[in-house]
């Protein structure tokens, strides 16, 4: 076993860990249950750089072959993941004073990581209980209002759920494969047996279920209403964008051929459809994101009936567009939006009169979520929807692009109530976020650069 190469490949986990395990010595030494917020933050940026300096050298290696390997396409989306964990963390300075939330945010980190990086399905389950857990007690953790409780039990069971169907799948797999290497997902794609075929098609379903994809998406809306704003909008971009990158090691350059084409084509069209017409209906902010998320979800997974090399470049931009777009919208919130009156969607009329930054920044951010040109989104929804023409779908491509659609409606809702609501008595006027505006320029610089220069990241993509 090679020390150096062990060291130097997970790195980035690495000084996650370094970073768990101050805050937890620190603790324990000082007795003090409050701080740390200044070692997670040092934690995350010293583990980004450290993922993009391993992308940038062009490093390979499989310090544990057949389960754990990085090269290029696994530290770059590690990059993106560990920096969209940094705006997390900076709105939740004024939320989370315990140390305890910034060792569980280090610690399903950690996973998220793990899972891009897994070459065997048992590093698979590792990452992802070890991503999942942790986020099950954040939603409870904040306890600001009734909810959280029964949404935090129902993440939780359906989270349980979700770990059942995989190992269910895995096993089968296994059983006709005599392997727990991952490669062997891409090989049940394209094969008619009956037992590759369900063991492709339960890990797929728990998959969808951890995404949010309908009809697997009860617990979202939930869980984002019951959890407080800054693990809302971690469960809404790194969790989702772990499952993905993890779907993507899954699928890697495969084909995907019937019957796996209709239930990659069928289940995220319902999503797309089924989560903007919900979210119209939603009064609740959250909830409304929350559909927003099953309709993304959809747009993501449609990715996958694209061809290999497309599919990568598409799921990657989408997500970094998508990322930076809802953080922004989280960290331009108003505080007291947790609060379940504040969170309404008429407490945002005449946000703008009251609080014009944060306005902007939510309709920058919304407009860029219903994909309308030139912010990010437009482009990441191009990407997918060539993907899936170019793979000959052209039909499922018409049809998502006009499930598309339905999300203007509720994106130019809220601006409306932003810029031509007159303000409602009962809107909060606390002030904004103590990092509002130093986090919506972390967010905003990189979403401006993306759509002006998209090529740049497409090229190292």
């Amino acid at each position: 076993m090679n020390w150096h190469d062990i060291l130097t490949a997970m790195l980035p986990e690495h000084i996650l860990l370094a970073g768990m395990l101050l805050l937890l010595g620190r603790e324990i030494a000082s007795r003090r249950e409050r701080g740390g917020y200044l070692i997670a933050v040092a934690a995350v940026v010293a583990a980004t750089l450290a993922a993009v300096w391993l992308a940038a050298s062009g490093y390979v290696s499989a310090p544990f072959p057949g389960h754990y390997s990085v090269g290029p396409t696994t530290s770059l989306p590690k990059a993106v993941l560990l920096a969209l964990t940094l705006p997390v963390l900076l709105i939740s300075r004024d939320d989370f004073e315990e140390s305890r939330y910034y060792v569980l945010v280090l610690s399903s980190l950690y996973g998220a990581c793990l899972l891009v990086s897994s070459d065997s399905f048992a590093t698979l389950f590792l990452g992802i209980e070890l991503m999942s857990l942790p986020v099950y007690v954040l939603v409870l953790l904040g306890f600001l209002r009734p909810e959280s409780t029964e949404a935090a039990l129902k993440y939780l069971v359906l989270g349980g759920v979700a770990t059942a169907t995989l190992l269910m799948g895995v096993s089968l797999l296994y059983g006709w494969g005599g392997s727990l290497g991952m490669a062997l997902f891409s090989s049940a794609l394209g094969s008619q047996d009956s037992l590759a075929v369900g063991g492709a098609a339960l890990i797929l379903a728990a998959l969808f279920l951890k995404a949010a994809v309908v009809p697997l998406h009860a617990w979202a809306p939930d869980a984002y209403e019951g959890a407080s704003v800054p693990v809302t909008a971690y469960m809404a971009t790194v969790i989702k964008a772990g499952v993905l990158l993890a779907a993507l090691r899954l699928f890697g350059t495969a084909s995907v051929l019937r019957p796996m084409t209709d239930l990659l084509a069928v289940l995220p069209l319902v999503s797309m459809v089924w989560g903007n017409l919900a979210a119209i209906r939603q009064t609740s902010f959250r909830r409304m994101i929350a559909y927003s998320s099953i309709a993304h979800a959809g747009y993501l997974f449609y990715a996958f009936l694209g061809a290999g090399a497309g599919r990568y470049q598409a799921i990657v931009f989408y997500l970094v567009a998508y990322g930076l777009m809802n953080l922004l919208a989280f960290a331009a919130l108003p505080r007291g939006a947790d609060d379940s009156t504040q969170d309404r969607l008429d407490a945002f009329k005449g946000l703008y009169q009251r609080k014009p930054f944060a306005a902007v920044m939510i309709a920058i951010a919304m407009l860029s979520l219903a994909g309308l040109p030139p912010l990010p989104g437009f482009i990441a929804k191009f990407l997918v929807f060539r993907n899936v023409v170019a793979a000959g779908y052209t039909t499922y491509a018409v049809l998502g692009l006009v499930a598309s659609y339905l999300g203007i409606y509720f994106s130019l809702r809220v601006i409306q109530y932003m810029f031509m609501g007159a303000t409602d008595p009962a809107a909060a006027h606390g002030r904004p976020r103590r990092f509002a505006f130093v986090t919506s320029v972390l967010c905003l610089v990189p979403a401006v650069l993306l759509a002006l220069f998209p090529g740049w990241l497409l090229d190292r993509l």
